[in-house]
């Protein structure tokens, strides 16, 4: 390893936290982390994941045996033994939608009696997603007090958003459209992006702004994709009233046009996960708090909430009186390629099909493990395919796994005592599946002969 390069510190272990320290040391650089889970940190240590990533496992295992990276229950040590502390830790949200700032708040604290001790100059970068303001206002002046030092002096700052995709996070790690560097001070900004410079070999644009802009290209970027989501997903429902009507071509055609592109136009039962809910939730909050009614945030919101039932009254107006129906759902995770149901569209489905009085049987080939915390045992969870929708009336689409793409309409009319499907992400051919067994699927109009 060069020994020139910084040692990397990286408070947080969650999908942003470790994919960045494994970034990091993956290309040669020293990297240590912590978090408050024993477990967590012996498993890191180990060389194994505490969650679902493609490719993660294999880049940690190496980069614990080159003796590049290694987990830490103590955040001091973490800031004592780097030259760059990255703050990873979750915002998750309150009652309100606002977020939680708590465990930023406590890593800004431990960083600061850190730095008390410590006489090098050190630069904090706050990469968890926070509302404007919040490093200057929050990360600053903690550590200032507990450190006893002054920000853009004795210590640097700056924020640094991640635009990580879980199931691609580590192809995001070494392959992003930007590198977003808020400093509070020059000095960070300039050590930020030679590191980044070194980092990508100088091939991907660095933006330079301050804290407060790079708190917000956050939301904002988020808040837009969540709005092209809610966007097509209103097309798709307006397609089911015309005759023939396809989303599909709609969403081609018009993702043609360079201004638009054909990215976040696939129609579906809606988004989930642990950012475009929270984060819309968040900017939302944040914007009634400063004054400001954001309704096209709050519209794209409830146009999300509503499209999860979409598929629960597609059946219902099918089969009638849910209750006592058997329902296979094949998919949990919010995404494919990951095991995190976070604001799952499924959570929805599958609780509204229980209010309404059927019997569910679900699969998920990474998230059965979570889903049995969420349920309990009031779904049955099946290991297969073939398990979930054997004797079932009806068979939900959720999650787009390349598992669930080659089913052909014989394999359910084999397994299903009534073969029904209705297809919540458009993975399945419409004219091959209706002419062999009841098919409906999202944005598909009803057949005009």
């Amino acid at each position: 390893m060069n020994r020139s390069l910084p040692v990397i510190g990286v408070v947080g272990t969650g999908y942003v936290g470790l994919c960045t320290a494994v970034g990091f040391a993956s290309r040669g650089f020293k990297v240590i982390t912590s978090t408050s889970d024993k477990l967590k940190a012996d498993l890191i240590n180990s060389g194994e994941p505490p969650f679902y990533e493609p490719g993660l496992k294999e880049l940690l295992s190496e980069a614990v045996a080159l003796g590049n990276l290694r987990c830490t229950l103590d955040r001091e040590e973490t800031v004592l033994e780097s030259d760059i502390t990255f703050i990873t830790v979750g915002t998750p949200s309150l009652q309100d939608g606002s977020i939680d700032l708590s465990l930023v708040e406590a890593s800004a604290r431990d960083i600061g009696k850190a730095l008390a001790r410590k006489n090098k100059y050190h630069i904090v970068v706050v990469k968890s997603t926070v509302i404007p303001g919040t490093t200057v206002n929050l990360v600053k002046p903690t550590i200032e007090e507990l450190s006893g030092k002054r920000a853009g002096i004795d210590f640097g700052l700056a924020m640094n958003p991640e635009f990580l995709r879980e199931g691609s996070a580590l192809y995001d790690t070494f392959n992003p459209d930007r590198v977003v560097i808020g400093e509070f001070d020059k000095r960070s900004g300039d050590v930020l992006e030679e590191l980044y410079n070194s980092f990508y070999s100088g091939k991907v644009p660095i933006i330079r702004t301050n804290p407060f802009t790079a708190e917000l290209i956050k939301y904002a970027n988020n808040a837009f994709l969540a709005l092209k989501i809610s966007f097509i997903n209103t097309i798709a429902n307006i397609c089911e009233r015309v005759p023939d009507a396809d989303v599909r071509d709609v969403a081609k055609a018009i993702g043609m046009d360079r201004r638009i592109s054909p990215l976040f136009l696939n129609a579906g039962v809606g988004f989930g996960g642990s950012c475009f809910p929270k984060d819309l939730k968040a900017l939302i909050a944040y914007s009634k708090k400063e004054g400001y009614e954001p309704t096209l945030l709050e519209e794209a919101l409830r146009v999300n909430e509503r499209q999860a039932i979409w598929i629960v009254d597609t059946a219902e107006r099918k089969l009638g009186n849910l209750s006592g129906k058997v329902v296979a759902v094949l998919g949990l995770a919010f995404k494919p390629g990951t095991d995190d149901m976070r604001e799952a569209p499924s959570i929805r489905i599958v609780k509204e099909l229980l209010r309404r009085g059927a019997y569910v049987k679900a699969y998920d080939p990474a998230a059965i493990g979570n889903a049995r915390k969420i349920f309990g045992d009031k779904v049955k969870l099946c290991e297969s395919i073939v398990d979930c929708i054997r004797g079932s009336d009806c068979c939900m689409i959720v999650t787009e796994w390349d598992e669930f793409k080659d089913l052909a309409p014989s394999f359910f009319k084999e397994n299903m005592r009534r073969p029904f499907i209705i297809d919540g992400r458009r993975i399945y051919d419409p004219k091959l599946f209706r002419s062999e067994l009841e098919f409906e699927a999202v944005g598909l109009g009803g057949r005009s002969t």
